[in-house]
């Protein structure tokens, strides 16, 4: 059987695309490697309670999920009040309230991210000021040197944009910050919320199941694909049990980091294949912490190049508290090590006693390959137009090619529904 469409990955711009496509009557069929969809987003039973594994943070801000959110009557978990900072900077340890630590990166980000109107000054057309491409050549760390802080300022800065970035800072874009910030209305105190404050309620899977049941595609489950052929008649994917499938049209919505786990015939664009074998920097860590009695609901903040960098009380209980952490390398944190996180966390808190520990490593896991979407120097200006671009009848989507939001579940809603209008457009003219 041919189908009109065939869609490789259920995560959040595979099922939106699927949706919009399905609903308009065309038939599709989803190929899902794992046994779940949802892609990098992941609600699992975890230290006895549901804890998102992967993608979590949902905004107003953001205005492709947020309609989803809107669309499903689905709501969000505001954000609890800190009440303790920890930080450590220039070799010493320091303890204050959470506003006196954002008072320390308010100014050196406002400076930071003070070229993003003119840069970019329409977030969802991120090259419409040719100017861009010579920042995009600038790397996030050159930027910071070049503002002249007092080290206890440099260090904060490069360990909050070594969060955001989930990854080490040595080749991370200066535009990648600025298009955040263009797409929180060039305001950074507002990014930060977005990136990190309100959560769905039911977690990201109730989304995912929404946008999910509300289609009438056919969806297949532990079906990891091998190998994608174009032929005259359309696309032909085979998984790796030998599965056939075929298609007049076929979205791929693999990460960056795991394109080239398929072999297609014939290959990828030269453009695309580079932006692949060189990835992209986010590929680090995020751990789940049990620890025992009920702390302070506190935030941490440490060097950089600490294999934790930043942690947060997420949930207090009578005599227990669950903590979520962040590292910008996924091989220096291992997320069954209870000890390990033990010794980390007394970097800040001494006596802290490490219960139990839960995560996922993205990076090592095959169909990601890597954590959410932060881009290296040169993708905005030399690859993000070429991965947009369609090849005769395969088709790019994902959180990684998105024009607005990337590396959020907006940005994967945002390419999922441009994908599907020009799958659409182009089965219009086939027709």
């Amino acid at each position: 059987m041919t189908t009109d469409v065939l869609v490789i990955g259920a995560g959040f711009a595979g099922l939106t695309a699927s949706r919009e496509l399905s609903n308009k009557g065309y038939t599709v069929q989803i190929i899902e490697a794992r046994d779940r969809i949802a892609g990098r987003t992941w609600l699992d039973a975890k230290l006895g309670r549901n804890l998102e594994l992967g993608g979590t943070w949902v905004h107003w801000a953001q205005p492709h999920v947020w309609a989803e959110l809107t669309r499903y009557a689905i709501g969000v978990v505001p954000p609890a009040d800190y009440e303790k900072a920890y930080w450590h900077a220039d070799g010493q340890s320091f303890q204050g309230s959470p506003d006196e630590l954002m008072a320390l990166l308010d100014g050196p980000n406002r400076e930071l991210l003070a070229p993003s109107r003119a840069l970019i000054p329409l977030p969802y057309e991120p090259l419409s000021n040719p100017a861009v491409k010579a920042a995009d050549q600038q790397t996030i760390s050159e930027r910071i040197n070049a503002l002249n802080l007092d080290p206890m300022s440099e260090e904060l800065m490069r360990s909050f944009w070594a969060l955001n970035f989930n990854g080490r800072l040595d080749d991370a874009a200066f535009t990648q910050a600025l298009r955040w910030c263009s797409a929180a209305c060039h305001d950074w105190l507002l990014m930060f919320e977005v990136c990190s404050a309100y959560k769905i309620q039911g977690g990201t899977a109730a989304l995912a199941e929404a946008i999910a049941a509300d289609s009438n595609a056919e969806l297949v489950l532990n079906a990891p694909v091998a190998e994608v052929r174009q032929t005259d008649s359309g696309v032909v994917a085979l998984d790796r049990a030998g599965n056939e499938y075929r298609a007049k049209k076929l979205l791929v919505t693999l990460p960056l980091g795991a394109l080239e786990s398929v072999r297609f015939y014939p290959e990828l664009s030269s453009g695309k294949r580079a932006a692949a074998r060189l990835g992209q920097i986010g590929m680090g860590a995020k751990l789940w912490i049990k620890v025992k009695g009920r702390h302070e609901r506190f935030v941490a903040m440490g060097p950089a190049d600490w294999p934790l960098n930043f942690v947060q009380a997420e949930y207090l209980d009578v005599d227990t508290t669950t903590l979520v952490a962040f590292g910008p390398d996924g091989s220096a944190v291992d997320p069954e090590d209870a000890t390990a996180a033990q010794e980390l966390l007394r970097r800040w808190i001494p006596d802290i006693e490490v219960l139990e520990v839960a995560g996922h490593s993205w990076v090592d896991d095959e169909f990601a390959q890597q954590t959410w979407a932060m881009h290296r120097t040169g993708f905005l200006s030399e690859s993000l137009t070429e991965l947009q671009r369609p090849e005769g009848d395969i088709y790019l989507a994902g959180s990684d090619y998105a024009s607005g939001w990337g590396g959020f579940i907006d940005g994967a809603i945002e390419s999922g529904l441009q994908a599907s209008m020009k799958i659409s457009n182009a089965l219009k003219i086939e027709s």
